[in-house]
């Protein structure tokens, strides 16, 4: 089976495979790969990680409205695409202060989701503000820091977000905890977003 072909509609995109890979699955596989019709390369295809934190400046909560797609104009926690080279704390580190100019100290692991539907692990921090100087990164409309009590939580981003404020809440004064997963029952289908029962 050759790979799909790029719809007419449009011209090849940059992460479209070459014309002689095709969908196969390799001796020994299970599922269909890319493979390269001419010297039998596979492609293969794996989830993204993307690391973030809950970050506080005293008892606010750092919050970034989107200024890009998906989801532009929404407010998200800081998080992004964990690059090469970088660990997933240096990544949160990274993408607080791309995204909102902000210096932070990550405290301790909040939370671990996977989100095999658009292919992503995604790890989420609890950390700290060392300053509560934060600005409006490339990819951020407004940044901002905000009581509990004032959480736009209809128009956050991601069920992601709502999840990691919910877990944030429940373990805000414990030292120690098990870190969090999917979640189950009503937060799980937090969808449009809305603010949890009993947070």
């Amino acid at each position: 089976m050759s790979a799909p072909p790029t719809p007419p509609d449009r011209p090849r995109l940059p992460w479209d495979p070459p014309e002689h890979f095709e969908k196969r699955v390799p001796e020994g596989d299970n599922r269909e790969r890319l493979i390269c019709g001419r010297c039998e390369f596979i492609h293969y295809q794996n989830p993204k990680v993307v690391a973030g934190a809950v970050c506080t400046w005293e008892d606010k909560i750092l919050l970034a409205r989107r200024a890009i797609e998906p989801r532009k104009g929404f407010w998200t926690l800081p998080a992004g695409y964990m690059e090469l080279g970088e660990t997933t704390e240096q990544a949160a580190q990274r993408e607080a202060l791309e995204e909102a100019c902000a210096t932070i100290e990550i405290d301790r692991l909040l939370a671990m989701y996977s989100v095999a539907r658009i292919g992503q692990v995604q790890i989420m921090y609890r950390a700290k503000l060392v300053t509560p100087d934060i600005a409006c990164g490339i990819e951020s409309e407004e940044v901002a820091l905000v009581d509990w009590a004032d959480i736009p939580w209809d128009q956050l981003a991601f069920p992601t977000v709502v999840w990691a404020l919910a877990h944030f809440h429940e373990s805000r004064d414990k030292a120690d905890f098990s870190t969090y997963s999917n979640p189950t029952g009503d937060l799980a289908r937090m969808w449009p977003p809305r603010k949890p029962a009993g947070v």
